[in-house]
């Protein structure tokens, strides 16, 4: 029989941003502990395993690396990353029903193209696990539900054009918080619309709030998509204590919304409360997966008045909820964010990164600023082959070629021509 839950620890106490950053040594450092000391690896059929280390291939399957995969990510990304793809073999293999990845750094604001850092994020451990999958196991139809206060936007632009892969997004509005993106009207490139979904939720939500919108939006999406995998992007700093975001849910809103994504793997993302926080909703979340009792799951509350949705957000999440589907429903290519040039859907983009990490200059700090073309072969027989032409300050111009996961063969020649020239 395989085990209930494969946990993979990655604290990386030997890596920080910096000793007062959010993202430093002990951030996992009370998660391990209480996780051991509340006994969770006494139930049978919960069991720990190490990560491996992830590729230069494995990055590359998921990023554009201009600079090279050696300048951005350090061993201590590659083993993070590499948790992410040792719990999803743990799973696919048929050794564990489900699997938690407590891994750091995060990773969910690493885009397809990578000059530097975003979001304390250079890497993306989520697609990274995805794409080795596929490789692997031939998995096609994923679905990522990213549940981290902030919008996972470098997940959504890897997948922005991949109709095989569905990305929810529940995070706090992009107009009170990093990166300032993932409205209600992004829903996909021209042709993956309705593959992505953002349910941007009011400063102060708690707990009810969020499972109304799960409830309203991310389950009968799921439901009707049918993925062969869900991925939780596991991001808890919506928690009420979270010195960075606004939002008000608890440990046991955590298990719940876990319950009801019912994924199949979980990395974690970002949670900066680590000693109020991060403990308990770890614990809630590993209990959900794993099938035990999460409610019994205790944290120093407030007053139930302090952590309660108010009932003006509570009527805003109902009309947003109601108003996503039928986006969705109306969505047109023309709305997504591109424009038609001739065969090819073209956008144009500036992308902010707001740490570098070449050695040459100087390690963590300072600014990058990208310009980035996208241009999408509207191809009728596959989702098409996709050119990126970029640059930065840290890296010349470069154009580069993605080819879908089944491109037909029309996209292959093309490639081929293109890449000649």
């Amino acid at each position: 029989m395989p085990q209930k839950l494969g946990i993979v620890f990655f604290p990386a106490y030997d890596w920080s941003i910096g000793p007062d950053h959010p993202e430093r040594e002990e951030r996992l450092l009370y998660t391990q502990d209480q996780l051991r000391e509340e006994g969770l690896f006494d139930f049978p059929g919960i069991v720990e395993s190490r990560p491996q280390v992830a590729t230069d291939e494995d990055v590359l399957a998921a990023h554009i690396q201009p600079p090279g995969v050696e300048r951005l990510a350090g061993l201590p990304h590659l083993i993070s990353a590499g948790g992410a793809i040792t719990c999803g073999r743990l799973v696919m293999s048929g050794e564990c029903l489900k699997s938690f990845a407590l891994v750091r750094p995060p990773g969910h604001h690493a885009m397809r193209v990578v000059h530097g850092g975003r979001g304390f994020c250079n890497i993306n451990n989520e697609a990274i696990m995805i794409e080795r999958l596929r490789r692997e196991y031939g998995v096609r139809r994923v679905a990522i539900v990213d549940t981290d206060c902030h919008h996972g936007d470098g997940t959504q632009d890897i997948y922005w054009h991949d109709p095989d892969t569905l990305f929810i997004s529940l995070h706090q509005d992009g107009r009170t918080l990093y990166p300032g993106s993932g409205f209600a009207g992004e829903l996909g490139g021209p042709k993956a619309l309705g593959s992505t979904i953002n349910i941007p939720l009011p400063p102060e939500t708690g707990d009810d709030g969020f499972l109304l919108a799960a409830n309203m939006v991310v389950r009968p999406i799921l439901d009707e998509w049918k993925p062969e995998l869900v991925v939780n992007s596991a991001g808890q700093d919506n928690h009420f204590t979270d010195p960075i975001t606004n939002m008000r849910i608890t440990a046991r809103g955590y298990g719940a919304l876990s319950d009801l994504i019912n994924p199949d793997i979980a990395v974690l993302e970002g949670g900066y409360a680590i000693k109020g926080a991060l403990p308990y909703l770890n614990l809630a979340i590993a209990m959900s997966m794993a099938g035990l009792d999460w409610t019994r799951v205790e944290e120093p509350l407030p007053s139930p008045a302090q952590l309660a949705t108010s009932d003006r957000n509570m009527e805003y999440i109902r009309h947003l909820c109601g108003e996503i589907h039928k986006l969705r429903r109306k969505a047109v290519p023309e709305r997504s964010g591109s424009r038609l040039e001739g065969r090819w859907w073209v956008r144009e983009r500036s992308i902010y990164y707001d740490t570098h990490t070449l050695e040459s200059e100087g390690g963590y700090g300072g600014a990058i600023h990208e310009h980035q073309r996208e241009e999408l072969f509207d191809c009728p027989n596959c989702p098409g082959l996709l050119v990126i032409h970029t640059r930065s300050e840290v890296s010349p111009p470069s154009v580069h070629y993605v080819l879908p996961h089944q491109p037909c063969e029309a996209c292959l020649r093309l490639k081929e021509d293109l890449s000649k020239t």
